[in-house]
């Protein structure tokens, strides 16, 4: 999803965890999430985790993953 299209907020660093929340320009809200960590070889994030606001992760979509696919995730074309 191209970053014009969201915008974050309540952006909280806690660690190796990331968590935040994106707001498409639709008004729909995503609880998102990314981990990291640290190696010989650098840093390493993951792709970033989310699901509608009030839900569990991966539970907002349905879709060809096995229930595991969201609006973010079918527009970064993960899905």
């Amino acid at each position: 999803m191209d970053k014009a299209n969201f915008t974050i907020s309540e952006r909280n660093d806690d660690g190796m965890k990331t968590t935040y929340v994106a707001t498409t320009k639709a008004g729909k809200k995503y609880s998102c999430y990314v981990t990291g960590t640290f190696s010989v070889t650098g840093r390493v994030v993951s792709d970033a985790l989310c699901s509608a606001s009030g839900q569990p992760a991966g539970t907002s979509g349905g879709g060809a993953s096995g229930g595991t696919c969201n609006a973010l995730l079918k527009a970064a074309g993960r899905c």
